[in-house]
């Protein structure tokens, strides 16, 4: 099998063509390195370009005519930033995103798995979820997830595309091989700050300490990548008994979690368990864009991959501290 992965150089893309390497299926990268890294794809075919290049995309299913699926990873992610620049996130992750879909059409390509997200969620009164709860996207960001979503779903419906969306809840970690990691030396996700503020010497804000949570923390639902990976390789495997061709539904969503929530809180102290010393934290508000978070409740994707998380929290923090200590060596940056 071969597939190609859109976004395939950065940090969630490269670990699933990793994972799909080690399952015997040929990844073909495609990434425009705004945000990924050379050094992700290396070893594997690779075309660096814009999704939305219909030409590009020609050449590629020219070079790889027996491409059967694609993974499409590709999009601007950082929430605050999306609350600055709302027309910059609906043009990357939306627009762009419609022009491959319709190249993809061309090429007849008919399967799909779409990263999409968590952050689209109203939660319920415990901050849990499943793929039926009440969508309520609080930022740009969220939004363009949803939006594409829809135009996928409304899609599939029309014409002989058949999509998986797979809805992410907050990935931690790093490949365990330590091929790819985090791409960025400073992430704006609450375990890169943890790791900036033990490695400058300075307190750990927490954005965020009025939620109706149970320590009025945040609370996030934190997934190993290389669990999430896993899910996309058993989702290639299955994507036919999923949404079959001539089945009733030709778009369906699974949500990729762990089934617990941890607060901000919990996390710093399983970071502190992780690394053997205390880490003072602060008090500060909430970042634009922000919201309470939410986890999963868990079951359809192991009712319907045979798939479940297999690594720890700790894990998590873990190997991204191991990726962060050997990041330099890997990236030269």
């Amino acid at each position: 099998m071969k597939v190609l992965i859109t976004g395939g150089a950065g940090f969630i893309g490269s670990t699933v063509a990793s994972a799909c390497v080690d399952a015997g299926i040929v990844p073909v990268v495609l990434d425009s390195l705004v945000t990924g890294r050379r050094e992700f794809a290396e070893g594997r075919p690779f075309y660096e370009g814009d999704i939305a290049d219909g030409a590009l995309i020609d050449r590629i299913f020219e070079e790889h005519p027996d491409i059967s699926a694609a993974i499409h990873c590709a999009a601007l992610i950082v929430v605050p930033d999306s609350v600055a620049r709302p027309l910059h996130y609906y043009r990357e992750n939306v627009a762009k995103t419609v022009a491959l879909v319709e190249h993809l059409q061309r090429k007849g390509c008919p399967r799909l798995l779409f990263s999409s997200s968590a952050s689209i969620y109203a939660p319920g009164a415990d901050f849990s979820v499943d793929e039926e709860s009440r969508l309520d996207p609080l930022s740009p960001y969220a939004r363009t997830k949803l939006v594409t979503e829809l135009v996928f779903k409304d899609t599939a419906e029309a014409t002989s595309l058949r999509v998986l969306s797979l809805r992410y809840f907050n990935p931690i970690g790093a490949d365990p091989s330590l091929r790819t990691g985090l791409q960025t030396p400073e992430p704006t996700h609450a375990l890169g700050k943890l790791i900036q503020a033990r490695a400058q010497g300075i307190p750990f804000r927490i954005t965020g300490v009025d939620w109706p949570t149970r320590d009025g923390s945040g609370i996030r639902d934190y997934i190993h990548v290389w669990d999430l990976a896993r899910a996309h390789v058993a989702a290639l495997l299955r994507f036919d008994e999923v949404v079959p061709l001539d089945g009733p539904r030709s778009y369906e969503v699974i949500n990729l979690g762990t089934g617990e929530g941890t607060t901000v809180r919990e996390l710093v102290a399983a970071f502190e368990s992780v690394t053997g010393s205390p880490l003072p934290v602060e008090a500060a508000p909430p970042r634009p864009g922000d919201n309470a978070g939410a986890f999963s409740r868990t079951g359809k994707a192991e009712r319907l991959l045979g798939w479940r998380p297999e690594l720890s929290l700790e894990q998590g923090i873990a190997d991204t501290l191991t990726w962060f200590d050997r990041r330099a060596s890997v990236l030269g940056a």
